[in-house]
């Protein structure tokens, strides 16, 4: 036998729109907060400047591990040296390069010089044709050791700086440091 409705139908409670919305806005909330802590902490961990070989990340590293560093910030400028060696083979036509080795060195400035000739390290036939070419002197090792690697070495005015010409970056820096 089947009963008869009696007119009342069951309702279930559902939550209201108020109770829903407050409920995403708490959850937008907490994951907000959450990616900007995380924000926060890789800021934090990617700007500390370990000081170790394997993280060559600011120039006052650089400037510490230069040959003779006071001469060279004094007189010009810390640099990393990279040494590699091309082969071009023509037929067939291939380019092959060795394994690059970094370390570090110095550029010093054309009015400088006169450190190196008065150590005699250069001659005055290297001063010369060095500036007759318009180029300045680097050097790797220390200049108090029995064999500095000093060379007329030529800077590039068209290498340009790829992390500052970036689109929508505020002007790029005007080179003023010739060496």
């Amino acid at each position: 036998m089947r009963r008869k409705s009696t007119g009342r139908s069951a309702t279930t409670s559902k939550p209201s729109n108020i109770q829903s919305s407050m409920f995403n806005l708490f959850t937008i909330a907490i994951m907000g907060g959450v990616l900007i802590l995380g924000i926060g902490i890789g800021i934090a961990f990617s700007s500390t400047t370990t000081l170790a070989p394997s993280n060559v990340a600011s120039r006052e590293f650089i400037d510490t591990k230069a040959p003779n560093p006071e001469i060279c910030v004094q007189y010009g400028a810390s640099a990393m040296v990279m040494d590699a060696r091309l082969f071009v083979t023509l037929n067939p036509f291939n380019v092959y390069v060795s394994q690059p080795s970094m370390r570090p060195g110095c550029v010093i400035r054309q009015n400088n010089w006169a450190i190196l000739e008065q150590r005699r390290l250069v001659t005055s036939d290297q001063v010369r044709d060095c500036k007759n070419r318009l180029n300045t002197f680097g050097f790797t090792g220390n200049l108090d050791s029995d064999n500095p690697d000093i060379r007329c070495i030529y800077q590039n005015e068209a290498a340009q700086n790829f992390f500052t010409a970036q689109p929508g970056a505020v002007g790029t820096p005007q080179e003023t440091d010739r060496f």
